[in-house]
C-alpha cells in the first residue's frame, strides 16, 4: 500500500503542482496522499470556490489527514481509487475532474488494479484535464501513452530516492 522509504519532499511537491492551473480548477481529486506533503500544498493553492477530493486507503494515513485537514473545501475519502468515478457520481452525475494528482505507486500494484486505477483516473477527467503521477522509475511511461495524448517526463533528484513527474493532458 506504501510505496515510498520516506515522505516526499515539498520539492517534488512543488514539481508535481507547477503545471496545475490553478486559477481556473474547481475539481481537483488527489490519489494517494500519504502524510499530506502534496495535500497541504494544493490546499494553499485552491481557489476559495475549489473541491479537492482526496483518496487514501491506508487506514494511518487517513485518519491522521482526516484530523489535521479542517478546510471545508476538502473530502477525505477513505476508499481506493479505483472508485473515484462513483464518489464524483454522488456528488453530482457526470462530474469530471480538472486534474488528478497522483502520488500511488502505480508498478507495485498487480497489473490488474494499476490498469483499473489508470483508468478511473483517465475517466474522471474533463476533457483537457491533466493527469500528474509521480514514480521512481520509467516503467509507467507506455501505458500512460496509451491513455493520453501527450505525456511529458520531468525528472527530480530532490527527492529522496529520485522520481520522475508524469504530466498527462487528455485531449
Amino acid at each position: 500500500m506504501v510505496g515510498a522509504v520516506s515522505p516526499s519532499t515539498k520539492f517534488l511537491g512543488e514539481k508535481m503542482l507547477e503545471n496545475v492551473d490553478f486559477d481556473t480548477a474547481t475539481l481537483i481529486v488527489e490519489l494517494g496522499p500519504g502524510t499530506g506533503v502534496f495535500t497541504d500544498l494544493i490546499i494553499q493553492r485552491m481557489r476559495p470556490d475549489a473541491k479537492l477530493l482526496t483518496f487514501e486507503l491506508n487506514d494511518t494515513f487517513y485518519t491522521n489527514l482526516e484530523a489535521r485537514i479542517k478546510d471545508p473545501r476538502v473530502k477525505i475519502i477513505h476508499d481506493s481509487a479505483e472508485f473515484v468515478e462513483k464518489y464524483l457520481n454522488e456528488i453530482e452525475d457526470g462530474l469530471k475532474s480538472d486534474v488528478v494528482i497522483s502520488s500511488l505507486p502505480l508498478m507495485v500494484f498487480p497489473e490488474s488494479l494499476r490498469l483499473t486505477v489508470v483508468d478511473a483516473a483517465h475517466n474522471c477527467l474533463k476533457k483537457n484535464g491533466k493527469y500528474i503521477q509521480f514514480q521512481y522509475s520509467l516503467q509507467s511511461k507506455k501505458l500512460l501513452e496509451s491513455k493520453y495524448n501527450n505525456v511529458s517526463v520531468r525528472f527530480t533528484i530532490k527527492n529522496f530516492p529520485p522520481a520522475f513527474v508524469y504530466t498527462c493532458n487528455k485531449g
